[in-house]
């Protein structure tokens, strides 16, 4: 079997969380990896920095 293809991401059309997480991978210079790999191609400590800084950003609000 294959491996499946990640369909292209609309950012217009996703939840304001989700967006904020592409923001976040996008400014860690993360984002063309996660959208030709996924999000299971970022390392461990990759993906706590974005989820940390996630978790800032809304309780910042």
């Amino acid at each position: 079997m294959g491996k499946k293809k990640e369909q292209p991401i609309d950012l217009n059309n996703i939840e304001p969380e989700e967006k904020l997480k592409y923001e976040i991978a996008e400014e860690l210079g993360l984002l063309d990896r996660v959208a030709e790999h996924g999000w299971k191609s970022l390392t461990s400590k990759e993906t706590g920095r974005i989820g940390g800084l996630l978790n800032k950003r809304k309780h910042k609000n």
